[in-house]
């Protein structure tokens, strides 16, 4: 059998895309792991029921990521294969979900429904002669994909050598066929080139029957990497024109390690299972079942409830370099119970994230760090009303860039933050305001071996002077976030007020 094993794209929004192909499209979610290169990269594998090959489609997860560009030198378009004389029932369909559809249109005789996931990505629904078992029925199997080359003669003879052939050719595409599907080469010579990010295509997988299988054609390919991806054996190559193709073995499948697949996530044997790495990727719900719809709020932000949440919340703010989810598993072992609700820097240095801009390691752009407080009060109120918080249950937990605007909050909105940790603090404004912080406790946890540690009196002094019930330590630790801190914050947190 040769043909399509499984596509893979990148999608900013796990829920959305969950949404999609799961209640819209109606495929089986049948596998849900950390990734094999990146484990803290959420991966899932939609598909049919059992997940055979030629019917999946898996998506790598890069919540809020940046998007791509299509361009030459990808898979633009997945098809999945319908029965004909239903195009009317998914075009019906299509409209009662209010999404956007193009079509019926007829390619190489057959009528076509093209849409757009959330992620934008096209997916196109292809009439052809398969049973009909009924309505609604999902998608069975893949149709196709599109690919976009700037040498497609190039393309299409390398495909060759892997069961497809040429079909014919229509409005300047090419079709191969093999036994069970079609790949299109669309001529994009002269078209700008594809860019990676959410919303693109990463790669087409095709089927080959086993590792002997792939081990032939590596002897005969060059610039190849060979993984064992656990529920197949993958070998990576590119083309002549630079498109990404896998190819996949038809086993060991993706029923090798569950039961009732995809159900469990499932962490590669390579990587090490952790509350941490679970506490970093992102949560999603199944189409019916019970979630917390997400706002759309000045901040890129994630929330983490447990299964077992008393009702208290800790609001995270990342150090420079950071993400929503890099300080969950510090908080997780702080308060066990508590949401976890993380919050990622809106300024950008150099390409990666922060809470205001610096002019240099200790001066600080005033007016960016004035407006983004602003910006923070807003989604303060925005997120208690929206996700039903307490804001007498909740603690602000800042690393680094993100305590010291966290210390910046409460002297511009002394309203906000009753209760703080801040690691490895300074003071940022260079003109302090006057506030009343009476009632706000909060915790500073200075470093004895950080470079920094000398411009933290100025922010304690300033605490304490307006107020604050401050609780001020040292750690035996650099700029680094250390076990003390953990056991510091866990004392802390736990004590009554005064």
């Amino acid at each position: 059998m040769t043909g399509l094993h499984h596509v893979t794209a990148i999608t900013r929004d796990v829920q959305a895309n969950v949404d999609f192909w799961m209640g819209f499209v109606g495929l089986s979610l049948v596998k849900q792991t950390a990734g094999f290169e990146d484990a803290e990269q959420l991966h899932l594998f939609y598909g049919d029921a059992n997940g055979t090959p030629g019917s999946l489609v898996s998506f790598l997860v890069w919540q809020d990521g940046a998007p791509g560009r299509v361009g030459h030198g990808q898979v633009a378009e997945i098809a999945l294969a319908i029965p004909r004389m239903r195009i009317g029932d998914w075009l019906t369909r299509a409209m009662q979900r209010g999404l956007s559809v193009q079509g019926p249109s007829h390619e190489f005789g057959a009528p076509v429904l093209r849409l757009r996931d959330p992620d934008g990505i096209i997916v196109k629904l292809v009439g052809v002669d398969i049973p009909d078992t009924g309505w609604p029925a999902s998608p069975t199997r893949m149709h196709g994909v599109t690919l976009w080359s700037q040498n497609a003669g190039a393309t299409a003879a390398f495909l060759a050598g892997f069961g497809y052939a040429l079909q014919g050719a229509e409005g300047g595409v090419t079709r191969l066929a093999s036994d069970g599907d079609v790949i299109d080469i669309r001529d994009t010579a002269g078209f700008v080139p594809g860019i990676p990010g959410t919303g693109v295509i990463d790669h087409v997988a095709l089927r080959v029957q086993d590792v002997d299988a792939i081990h032939a054609h590596r002897a005969v390919l060059t610039d190849v990497t060979v993984h064992d991806r656990l529920y197949f054996t993958s070998l990576y190559v590119r083309d002549p024109a630079g498109i990404l193709i896998e190819l996949a073995t038809e086993g060991p499948g993706m029923t090798v390690d569950e039961d009732d697949p995809g159900r469990t996530l499932m962490v590669p044997p390579h990587m090490t299972d952790s509350i941490d790495l679970r506490l970093r990727l992102p949560q999603f719900a199944r189409p019916g079942e019970e979630r917390t719809p997400m706002r759309d709020l000045p901040f890129i932000h994630r929330i983490h409830a447990p299964d077992d949440a008393d009702g208290s919340v800790i609001l995270l703010l990342h150090g420079t370099g950071g993400s929503e989810s890099d300080l969950m598993p510090l908080a997780h072992r702080i308060a066990p119970r508590a949401t976890l609700l993380g919050l990622r820097g809106r300024s950008t240095e150099e390409g990666v994230a922060r809470f205001f801009r610096r002019l240099s390691p200790v001066s600080f752009d005033q007016d960016d760090i004035r407006s983004e407080a602003a910006v923070f009060a807003d989604f303060w109120d925005s997120a208690m009303a929206a996700y039903g918080l307490d804001p007498a249950r909740l603690t602000v937990l800042g690393y680094s860039n993100g305590a010291n605007f966290a210390g910046a909050v409460m002297a511009l909105h002394p309203e906000l933050i009753m209760r703080a940790i801040l690691i490895r603090p300074m003071l940022v404004l260079n003109a302090v305001p006057d506030a009343d912080l009476s009632g706000v406790r909060v915790l500073t946890l200075r470093g004895a071996l950080d470079p920094y540690e000398q411009y933290a009196p100025a922010l304690n002094d300033w605490l304490a002077a307006s107020g604050a019930d401050l609780d001020d330590r040292q750690v035996a630790a650099g700029h680094e976030i250390a076990p003390e801190d953990l056991s510091a914050a866990s004392a802390w947190l736990t004590e009554p007020a005064p």
